[in-house]
């Protein structure tokens, strides 16, 4: 009975430190930035996803922080700083906001507001054409897909809500026909 025990408390070990090793390899990813992802995903084959993002608020999301309007909101909140070096602006109007600068590779530019990474996490491991063409693979490296509109959503009012000092009723299915992107089922 005890080495059984042992034997169990062994796998579940090594178990639960495979899971954390993949869980910090994904942390590790770095931001990597629209210009790395752009030439693979502005083709009609996929899209035109980069297109659909350019002409977006989210692209846009970072120079919204640079007006004084935008600052004089920051100070009310309580903000020492200028929107745009604010933590508490840049969570939302950025990709990357609050993470290690090592986690950034030179190509990243946070003034690309909110982009491809934002949503799908820190492509480093999964930006090269033999892990994106695999779905599985890219997961595994660190991409992630929302199953559905209501994970989406989720995900989207984690900004999109009551907290953001100038927010406005949030009509997900209004926006998500805005910014959805998927690849054409042609290219699948």
């Amino acid at each position: 009975m005890k080495i059984n025990r042992i034997i169990s408390t062994v796998i579940f070990s090594f178990f639960f430190l495979s899971l954390f090793s993949v869980a910090e390899e994904k942390q590790e990813n770095k931001f990597v930035g629209t210009k790395v992802c752009a030439p693979c995903h502005k083709s009609d084959k996929q899209g035109k996803q980069l297109d659909i993002w350019q002409k977006s608020k989210h692209a846009e999301a970072y120079k919204t922080l640079t007006s004084a309007r935008a600052d004089s909101i920051a100070k009310a909140k309580g903000s020492k700083k200028p929107a745009a070096e604010s933590p508490e602006c840049l969570q939302c109007h950025t990709s990357g906001a609050g993470v290690d600068a090592k986690l950034l590779e030179k190509a990243f530019d946070m003034k690309e507001g909110v982009q491809c990474e934002t949503c799908h996490g820190a492509g480093s491991a999964y930006k090269s054409l033999s892990v994106m063409k695999d779905k599985g693979k890219a997961t595994a490296a660190g991409l992630t897909s929302r199953k559905d509109e209501k994970e989406i959503e989720a995900f989207c009012k984690t900004c999109h809500n009551e907290k953001s000092p100038t927010y406005k009723e949030f009509k997900f299915a209004e926006r998500w026909e805005k910014i959805k992107h998927s690849v054409p089922k042609a290219a699948k």
